[in-house]
């Protein structure tokens, strides 16, 4: 394993700390860790939409904002953002904008993603940006962690469903 796999790894198993404390809120299990040139992390961010109220509150926004925050500067040049699942449209226009140099997702999103699962934005040879994307880092992990939350909403939901029917047949 090259020294960037090992650095990849390292910093997606942050991401997937910072996914567990989102579930432990009630959030969709997303993480997300903004790393400058140096290796330091600047950013980081787990979805948060529930809680405050806000569609924008994704991993990779928070991260983002942070990141931009501790840099004094919009501009996320030679960062990298490590996120456990493949952005949607919202968090890769912000990762465009930013100016981001390299992404690295965990779990592909074949409903939402668009860094090539559903969308791919960053194929568009018109962008004025050119991203360097590393896809399937800690990939079961991730992918795991999501389907183990959605499949206990899911049941969750049914037992509500159940027990409301109960109560009105009462």
């Amino acid at each position: 394993m090259t020294a960037l796999e090992q650095q990849d790894q390292l910093f997606m198993q942050r991401a997937l700390e910072l996914a567990d404390y989102a579930e432990s809120l009630g959030e969709i299990p997303v993480g997300a860790v903004l790393v400058d040139v140096d290796g330091k992390i600047i950013g980081e961010g787990w979805n948060a939409s529930i809680l405050q109220h806000d569609p924008t509150a994704h991993a990779e926004i928070e991260a983002i904002r942070q990141g931009a925050s501790a840099l004094q500067n919009y501009r996320l040049l030679n960062t990298t953002l490590y996120v456990t699942l493949e952005p949607c449209t919202m968090c890769a226009g912000a990762i465009l904008h930013s100016r981001i140099k390299r992404l690295v997702f965990g779990a592909c999103d074949y409903k939402t993603g668009a860094v090539g699962s559903r969308f791919h934005l960053f194929d568009d040879y018109k962008m004025n940006h050119v991203l360097q994307i590393t896809a399937g880092v800690l990939e079961q992990q991730c992918s795991e962690k999501l389907s183990r939350f959605f499949q206990r909403r899911r049941l969750e939901k049914k037992a509500q469903s159940a027990v409301s029917r109960t109560n009105i047949n009462s």
